[in-house]
């Protein structure tokens, strides 16, 4: 299905979506789903490229099961068992846990591929998805500041074009436009990560098992120094592995070192059979900021609703987004859909600002420990007898593991889902 040709230069919905990442298209699919007019503005032309690890947990996967994807092998998904650990001098396999609220399996899939497959879904639902729709900026209501819709250039020509709605989803990522042009700013106190990752050929592109690093160390001082984050290698499946690294701003060293040279270093570490060689590159290092806990807010105000990393929903614990991006954009489609069922503006208004609320409710308490986390971790010392002691003890790392990817049983549960449930709704959800 090919994406809409714009003839009008100007053109109405009930709801624009700017951007066709997974939080965009999620948000799209269901609203369509449900019945309302949805216009999906994405910049670039599918396939695109966009730098992530491309390993989703069984949180994504559930994503991607309710939206009806299809997911099967045959479909090009590659199915992973669970988190092999490395660190400490320890080598740890941990199946993801089975529970009643998720698969116990998670998927592989490059991102350039993963995203047209949403977005065609939400085609299919219904929305009208327009490709190289750069939007420019917000059209405003001179009275009340609230945003009517949004203005872009169109194709190769870059032809003006207006859209209008009265609700606009920022669905752009990282950066946001949008959201900046609205003055809504990230929180520099909440934390920020970075993600850089290449591909090479290699013989263990099948593994079914995503792998994680717990150390990453840079050796190219006179003392080697312990860094904040972690890599990874995941097996695609298609005789190639995503080896990346994720960093947080949580240490003196996110400024001043150059992450593509300490991916380039760690690769060189590796034992030469596995292929993480120059010569077996199979394109450039790319990097991107990984916004965490709730960065960006109000999530919603004066008709502008942030959806995804635009809204700062990733995982401040383990880096995930894929998973956040769709969920938010599935709370947001209810939300909207039950506000757009409201007989005045001012009902439809009250709302469409439970949005924050529910997100609030839903991530705030498991965001705030994810913060502590954080600063915690961002001590060397700290980071390093965690691997190492902590490594040693699987029973401590099967609740870590559920800890960090946030994989419990929301009523029941064992013990651990107990304990880690109970943490988050005690905790301030800031």
């Amino acid at each position: 299905m090919s994406a809409e040709t714009v003839t009008d230069t100007s053109q109405s919905a009930d709801v624009i979506v700017v951007g066709a990442g997974p939080a965009g298209s999620t948000t799209a699919y269901y609203l369509a789903k449900a019945g309302l007019d949805v216009l999906l503005l994405e910049k670039t032309a599918f396939p695109r490229e966009k730098v992530c690890g491309d390993g989703l947990t069984p949180r994504a996967t559930k994503q991607l099961v309710s939206m009806g994807i299809d997911i099967s092998e045959e479909a090009g998904w590659l199915r992973n068992k669970g988190l092999r650990i490395i660190g400490g001098g320890h080598r740890l396999q941990l199946d993801w846990p089975d529970l009643a609220a998720f698969p116990d399996y998670g998927l592989v899939r490059k991102r350039d591929d993963f995203d047209e497959q949403l977005a065609r879904q939400a085609q299919k639902a219904g929305a009208r998805l327009h490709e190289r729709c750069n939007v420019s900026g917000p059209l405003l209501d001179e009275r009340t500041g609230k945003i009517t819709g949004v203005t872009a250039k169109m194709g190769e020509e870059k032809t003006p074009a207006s859209f209008h709605a009265p609700l606009v989803i920022a669905a752009d990522g990282n950066s946001s436009r949008l959201s900046l042009a609205m003055n809504r700013h990230r929180d520099e106190s909440r934390p920020m990560g970075v993600a850089v990752r290449t591909y090479f050929h290699s013989p263990r592109h099948e593994d079914d098992y995503l792998e994680s690093w717990l150390e990453l160390w840079d050796k190219r001082g006179a003392q080697d120094r312990l860094l904040p984050g972690y890599g990874w290698i995941f097996g695609m499946g298609d005789g190639t592995s995503n080896v990346g690294l994720g960093i947080l701003n949580s240490s003196s060293a996110f400024k001043e070192l150059d992450w593509r040279d300490v991916l380039k270093a760690w690769c060189a570490s590796m034992p030469e059979e596995w292929g993480y060689t120059p010569e077996n590159m199979t394109g450039p290092i790319r990097g991107a900021a990984l916004p965490m806990a709730f960065n960006r807010k109000p999530h919603y105000d004066h008709g502008l609703m942030l959806v995804g990393d635009a809204g700062g929903l990733v995982n401040p614990f383990n880096g995930e987004g894929i998973a956040y991006a769709m969920e938010s954009g599935q709370i947001a489609a209810d939300v909207v859909v039950q506000a757009h069922a409201r007989a005045t503006a001012a009902q439809r208004e009250r709302a469409l600002h439970a949005y924050p609320k529910v997100l609030k409710e839903t991530y705030g308490g498991y965001y705030s420990m994810g913060r502590a986390f954080v600063k915690l971790i961002g001590n060397p010392k700290v980071m390093q007898v965690a691997a190492q002691r902590g490594l040693s003890h699987p029973m401590l790392m099967r609740f870590t593991l559920k800890m960090l990817a946030n994989l419990t049983d929301p009523r029941g549960g064992d013990a651990m889902d107990r304990i880690i449930n109970g943490l988050a709704k005690v905790a301030p959800k800031a």
